[in-house]
């Protein structure tokens, strides 16, 4: 980001932006959550057919394998706080949505 009139500008390219559409996980600074990025607001990242991810077991296995401990899904939309959010990273694989 470069600064534009003394204010930072936005990065539209590296940014969230980049991966409304995909499916994603995200870490927050307490849980992880995986869904399809639908939409983004000043706030919030909106997530359809999310799910909650209460323990993701071995992180490299959840990102390569989709294997994930606890897993609680969504029935609806979820809105996660973009200050709350440590890093996202895209999801290549089918999306969780069974309890476990």
């Amino acid at each position: 980001m470069g600064m534009k009139g003394g204010r930072m500008a936005k990065n539209k390219i590296g940014g969230f932006e980049a991966l409304v559409g995909k499916n994603i996980i995200v870490r927050t600074v307490t849980y992880h959550y995986t869904g399809k990025l639908v939409a983004l607001t000043p706030d919030a990242l909106v997530l359809d057919d999310a799910a909650w991810i209460a323990d993701s077991g071995r992180w490299a296995q959840a990102l390569t394998q989709g294997t994930l401990s606890e897993v609680e899904p969504y029935p609806d939309r979820c809105y996660l706080a973009r200050a709350a959010v440590v890093d996202v990273a895209e999801w290549r694989l089918p999306l969780p949505r069974d309890t476990k």
